[in-house]
């Protein structure tokens, strides 16, 4: 009898470790299964373009991570990076930006984020003060959004050749992208900010109890708006880096399905649906693997619409372990 509770116990654990692992464990698969069969996987070129690749998804998935910490979602990340990498062309091809090129360089960089904030704001202030639910909120700039900016760029592909602009796509710090380091100093910043100020102490009471949050005074519509915003701005320079990669900035096509990719990787690395978590770091683990499944795909020969399913089911396959630690 010792021995069946034993051996339950054993199995028990091993479960549980498996679903707290689980994101670590598909990365190994991966990576050995590339080693094994993509040619050239190992190479230092490889790691770039994948490194360059995944830095924009953990950027947008890092803000998405904070808003479904809250019990939010937010659709709009892909409109707002089409809208910003729509404005930085406009702003250093002007008269103004050919005559002044480093006020146009930094007017450049900065208004396009600050589109973005306010677009923060407009989501946040609609679901915390209006109410509205997130999903329907959201809804309004993922319709509007990419609209504004293909009206703003006549619905045309701006190119350019700006060196300075082009450095936040194409710049390398110790051999690898600019973007990487990037990524991964704002995961630095957004991990301190969850785990040792106030504002990521209610972000995370918020999500896990909204009412209780209140009734504590925590400053809920505040932090919520923040959590807006903060994945606004994220995706305002996400779309920014991917217009500075391909020197090129096409409306129609930039951040498209970004929203698909950022809650597959927030979910993924950690990120409950119903908030109260807010896995920073297991942002850009589920980014490096949605990446991954998307590079292995491709570089053996299978169709680029063949990984739009094999995303839905990672994501089907990230709720159903969620479901199983609730019970």
């Amino acid at each position: 009898m010792t021995s069946v509770t034993s051996e339950e116990t054993m199995r028990t654990d091993y479960t549980s470790r498996l679903k707290d692992h689980g994101g670590l464990i598909a990365l190994a698969v991966i990576l050995v299964f590339n080693i094994i069969v993509t040619p050239n996987f190992l190479q230092t070129q490889t790691l770039a373009v994948n490194i360059s690749q995944v830095a924009t998804i953990a950027i947008v998935a890092m803000g998405m991570t904070l808003v479904i910490a809250t019990g939010g979602i937010d659709l709009s990340v892909g409109a707002v990076m089409a809208l910003s990498g729509a404005l930085a062309p406009l702003i250093f091809l002007s008269d103004f930006g050919q005559a002044y090129p480093v006020l146009g360089l930094i007017a450049a960089l900065l208004f396009p984020l600050a589109a973005a904030l306010v677009c923060g704001l407009f989501n946040g202030i609609i679901v915390s003060v209006l109410k509205v639910q997130p999903i329907i909120a959201t809804l309004i700039l993922f319709i509007s959004g990419r609209g504004i900016a293909q009206v703003l760029t006549n619905g045309n592909l701006q190119t350019f050749s700006n060196p300075e602009f082009s450095y936040l796509g194409t710049g390398k710090i110790l051999g690898f992208p600019f973007q990487g380091w990037l990524a991964l100093a704002i995961a630095c910043l957004l991990f301190w900010v969850v785990n040792r100020t106030i504002f990521g102490r209610y972000l995370l009471a918020i999500g896990g109890n909204e009412r209780a949050a209140r009734l504590a005074g925590g400053p809920v519509r505040r932090v919520k708006i923040g959590a807006y915003v903060i994945c606004s701005v994220l995706s305002g320079l996400a779309g920014l880096i991917v217009v500075a990669i391909n020197s090129a900035s096409d409306a129609a096509r930039n951040g498209n399905l970004m929203e698909l990719d950022a809650i597959a990787a927030a979910v993924v690395g950690g990120a409950l649906l119903q908030g109260g978590k807010a896995p920073i770091f297991g942002a850009i683990l589920g980014a490096v693997i949605i990446q991954l499944v998307k590079y292995t795909l491709l570089a053996n020969g299978v169709e680029d619409e063949v990984a739009l399913i094999a995303k839905a089911a990672i994501i089907l396959a990230a709720v159903y372990i969620q479901q199983a630690r609730k019970e």
